[in-house]
């Protein structure tokens, strides 16, 4: 039998506050996310503005905030003048990021819309091109968007029907500039110096404006570190936010390490992190430098490389593309990545999951059909409603098992927020054995908490089991059995591969 798994809450040890915008997403013109996603005029469930209502329900359900847009690396060739205006006016461009064709239907207004319809916890996070374009376009779109009147970019806003300013705060500074596929990419000290100058011009516009600094694309990436510390050196007094990007998938049939992804996401924050505050250090600064983690998920990306070199694309329109269909096993993973970001709420403020509909996506939907959850929609939901308030400190004692990426790795992955108005707390923990019940066992010091309210899991004993069109509800979250608390100790049996949310009140 598996050794038990412990530890201990007490709310005298806290890693922080838990921003909302750790729940953020992202809607990038790539395949399917934005046309027959999010957008489908003439579907039954379109409202007046080609929006799928279905798709709107589940996106509330969901729980997401800050939603980026519009790329990705489709705003390193975006202009966003063709976004606005009368749709049916709007350029059709190439996109040479998804060698796909752009309609611009869909733009900026229709965005705006579009959080305006999900509600006031949808926030824009807009990100500015800094590939092929520059500080003019990145300020003029400042002032079409944000400017009340009295400009001629700001009555253009106003003559295309959108009266009241949009209110964007967050802006991203370019996408992924660090890598060479990028449309514009640069040296850390050409974009350093572009960020920096983009960002004294929006500030002259708003000083209160919210930043983002493109860090590295990913950890793996030859020039990460080097690349953050040469653009915070330009940056750090006019940003708030450094970026990350991070993807996992199963590679040659290494489960063991695909579970244990976290483990490298926990260190990439932390090097992030170590990074930001060393170029503080030298410049003699007290302020600190959030991190944005504005695109994570699990992808399969060798599986799109392999497609994309076998059949490239002729410039389609909203072609079905980075289309996976999500098992347990990714679910699981997916949860354990949810832990880490939280597990990291005092740095870690703004997350996106990468994306929202279709797209590596937790929603998918058909023409003309129905929308339905993925396995992973089921944790992000989870952790959006339960996951607010304040992260209590995690320090597991738990069995371990060897990885061939990671060494050894705890078969328990966890974290707790507690609700400081109502005192609950959260427990989210992954068992990550494949074959084994993982018995927990968490000592609760001083919460005042007497029982479980519920134990919700997503597990199934088909590790590759997963939603489709035909079976939508084949995954659903299942109540777990036996899960106590007593004596001021949780007593819980963690199912294999498994993802558990358990509410104490």
């Amino acid at each position: 039998m598996t050794r038990t798994a412990r530890f201990t809450l007490d709310p005298a040890f806290t890693v922080g506050d838990v921003d909302p915008r750790l729940f953020g997403s992202f809607v990038e013109h790539l395949g399917r996310c934005v046309y027959d996603g999010i957008f489908e005029p003439g579907h039954p469930s379109a409202d007046e503005a080609g929006l799928r209502t279905d798709v709107l329900d589940l996106v509330r359900e969901l729980g997401v905030t800050a939603i980026r847009y519009p790329g990705g690396n489709f705003v390193s060739g975006y202009r966003w003048e063709d976004s606005v205006g009368p749709a049916d006016e709007r350029p059709r461009r190439l996109d040479l990021a998804w060698r796909s064709t752009e309609t611009n239907r869909f733009g900026l207004s229709e965005y705006i819309d579009f959080l305006r319809k999900i509600g006031p916890q949808a926030e824009p996070m807009l990100a500015v091109n800094l590939g092929t374009r520059g500080v003019q376009e990145a300020i003029q779109l400042q002032e079409y968007a944000n400017h009340p009147s009295g400009t001629e970019l700001s009555d253009r806003r106003i003559g295309h029907g959108d009266k009241d300013p949009f209110g964007i705060r967050l802006w991203c500074l370019g996408n992924e500039m660090d890598g060479p596929w990028q449309t514009g990419h640069k040296t850390a000290e050409e974009y350093g110096r572009l960020a920096a100058e983009t960002a004294r011009a929006m500030r002259q516009i708003d000083p209160s404006v919210q930043l983002v600094a493109c860090g590295s694309s990913s950890r793996a990436m030859p020039t990460f570190a080097a690349w953050e510390a040469t653009v915070l050196a330009e940056t750090y007094d006019l940003v708030d936010y450094v970026s990350l990007h991070a993807y996992y998938e199963e590679t040659d049939g290494d489960r063991d390490s695909f579970l244990a992804s976290a483990v490298d996401m926990e260190s990439f924050i932390e090097s992030v992190v170590a990074t930001c505050d060393h170029v503080g250090a030298r410049l003699k600064s007290t302020k600190k430098i959030d991190l944005s983690f504005d695109e994570w998920n699990v992808w399969y990306l060798s599986r799109y490389q392999k497609e994309a070199e076998e059949n490239p694309l002729d410039w389609p329109e909203a072609p079905r593309l980075l289309e996976d269909n999500y098992s347990v096993t990714d679910a699981v993973v997916f949860g354990s990545l949810l832990i880490a970001l939280l597990r990291h709420a005092d740095r870690v403020t703004v997350a996106c999951l990468a994306q929202l509909v279709n797209v590596i996506a937790p929603i998918m939907t058909e023409p003309g059909g129905p929308a339905w959850r993925q396995t992973t929609f089921f944790p992000f939901a989870q952790a959006a409603r339960y996951g607010r308030g304040q992260v209590l400190d995690v320090r597991v004692d738990s069995p371990t098992y060897g990885t061939a990426k990671y060494g050894e790795a705890d078969l328990l992955h966890a974290t707790a927020v507690r609700d400081p108005e109502t005192g609950a707390v959260t427990v989210f923990a992954v068992n990550r054995s494949q074959d084994a019940v993982l018995p927990l066992e968490v000592a609760l010091a001083g919460l005042g908490l007497d029982r479980v309210a519920e134990h919700q899991v997503v597990a199934d004993a088909d590790p590759e089991a997963r939603n489709t069109l035909a079976e939508p509800e084949r995954v659903v979250p299942h109540a777990a059995e036996g899960t106590e608390l007593a004596d001021g100790t949780l007593k819980a049996a963690l199912e294999p591969l498994s993802w558990n949310m358990i509410r104490l009140v």
